[in-house]
């Protein structure tokens, strides 16, 4: 084996390491506050990278299509709750943040993925376009569950 093989191979091993140290930190964090196993938190790793793969290769993400879903989704949640009664005053807010922002990213994002951007500019639309889910997993899934036993 040649001492660049070898190389390749630790940066390889560090680089797996060190994800699966930041999704198991992930994971307990989310179980010591939540006391909810969070299971899905590798699907964010996984949106990322498949996401700037599809930048990469000047494709548009299908992620793109899930982001404007949950975001639709959030939105039909807060509406809901809003003429429920609870949060009224904060619906222009939570429509704002849960479907509007997202919704806008996905946009931008569907518009930029075909050009040919530099790798730092294609991390950050990948970064802006998965950062929402978190929040609006949260609110659509979550939220409900507070009250169950």
């Amino acid at each position: 084996m040649d001492w660049q093989i070898a190389a390749w191979l630790v940066q390889d091993g560090l680089t797996n390491g060190a994800i699966y140290c930041l999704l198991g930190l992930a994971i307990v964090l989310v179980f010591a506050v939540t006391r909810v196993i969070f299971v899905p938190q590798g699907e964010f790793v996984t949106f990322g990278a498949l996401t700037l793969a599809a930048l990469q290769s000047d494709n548009r993400p299908g992620s793109v299509w899930l982001v404007a879903a949950i975001a639709v989704l959030a939105g039909v949640a807060n509406v809901v709750a809003a003429l429920r009664g609870r949060d009224r005053a904060r619906l222009g807010w939570r429509l704002s943040t849960d479907v509007a922002l997202p919704l806008v990213i996905a946009g931008a994002v569907a518009a930029l993925a075909p050009m040919k951007l530099p790798l730092g500019v294609d991390v950050l639309l990948t970064l802006a376009l998965i950062t929402p889910l978190g929040p609006t997993l949260h609110r659509i899934v979550y939220q409900p569950l507070v009250g169950a036993s």
